[in-house]
């Protein structure tokens, strides 16, 4: 193994600390280990929930970020994919069994063993993971992707997590030319989803709370939108639609949304309110209708993903930030005041 890899972060010491710029040790190149100077990393809300340990179990010191954009520096001695100078990303996930079913499937986020998150996770080796707000990590080769020439390093980034996130259950659920699917939310994972499912030739409907968002939405690919907050929205739009993606983590009226699924159709959840959402069964029972979640894809569906975002012109809207506005970027997202997606230029670290 080689030395280990000294490298500047931005971490957190304690749940709700200020963000402070300390110094860790990557480990030593492994046969298989990339390790990748990181150029962008973006904010995650899901970054927020963990540094203010919403969710519990979190692991401070805490470095967030899983949204990682790079270049290549170093490879292992056995590493082929990659050379240096490779453009290359980092999503949620830096390493799983590669034995169970659901990795030889390339569903490495369901691995059985448990997969190793990029942050705020405890790796095989017994040590803590530490995630993108850092000027290099290393990687297992089997969990970096190659970021296509047509999409630029700050905005292939959001795509790591926001891209996939909502790329994923549209293809499961077989969103395409003839179906008909509607986004709930127009933000970081919303305004993704709008492009994904008009590249994927459905029939693009937005639902957010208010018309202040219409313009950039319909801008984006939507075909329709309509405000929620207007209760004739949802007698309008009874048995309209196959899918309804989900991107809010606020609490919705479970049962007005199931009403304007089809037979057959599925509200999917991809956003995840803290509190549990409630629903009458018979709103299921009497369209044959499901509640399903998604969570991200495996390492093959997000480089697929990446090369569809780049061949259809798909780019998250971002705003680039230093490393000195962090702390300020989650107050701002806590406010839902960015349009859409915060991306941290790491060369200011």
């Amino acid at each position: 193994m080689c030395n280990q890899h000294q490298t500047r972060v931005l971490s957190v010491s304690h749940a709700k600390a200020k963000f402070e710029q300390t110094t860790i040790e990557r480990r030593g190149l492994r046969p298989h280990d990339v390790l990748i100077d990181i150029k962008f990393s973006g904010i995650c809300h899901s970054d927020i929930h963990s540094a203010f340990d919403e969710w519990g179990g979190g692991i401070f010191p805490m470095v967030p970020g899983h949204e990682i954009a790079g270049v290549v520096t170093a490879v292992g001695a056995e590493v082929t994919k990659f050379a240096v100078g490779d453009r290359v990303g980092v999503g949620c996930f830096v390493d799983s069994c590669g034995e169970c079913e659901y990795c030889l499937n390339g569903e490495e986020q369901f691995c059985t063993k448990g997969v190793v998150q990029t942050y705020n996770s405890v790796d095989y080796d017994g040590n803590p993971t530490y995630g993108g707000y850092s000027q290099k990590i290393v990687v297992t080769d089997r969990f970096v992707v190659r970021i296509p020439d047509r999409l630029e390093m700050d905005v292939a980034s959001p795509l790591l997590c926001a891209g996939i996130t909502t790329y994923s259950p549209l293809k499961h659920w077989n969103v395409g030319p003839g179906k008909k699917v509607a986004i709930v939310g127009v933000g970081g994972l919303g305004h993704l989803a709008i492009q994904f499912a008009h590249a994927m030739g459905a029939e693009v409907t937005v639902l957010s709370r208010s018309m202040n968002k219409k313009e950039e939405a319909l801008e984006l690919g939507a075909n329709h939108y309509f405000a929620t907050s207007d209760p004739a929205t949802f007698t309008a739009l009874a048995g309209r639609f196959d899918v309804i993606l989900n991107t809010v983590s606020a609490n919705l009226d479970v049962d007005a949304y199931l009403s304007m699924l089809r037979i057959d159709g599925t509200l999917v959840n991809v956003g995840a309110p803290a509190k549990p959402d409630t629903y009458s069964v018979f709103s299921l029972i009497m369209g044959r209708r499901s509640i399903a979640g998604s969570l991200v894809g495996g390492i093959q569906e997000t480089q697929e993903m990446l090369d569809f975002a780049a061949e259809h012109g798909i780019e998250p809207k971002i705003e680039v930030i230093g490393a000195d506005q962090v702390d300020e970027a989650y107050e701002r997202i806590l406010r839902s005041d960015v349009r859409y997606r915060f991306v941290i230029d790491i060369s200011t670290l």
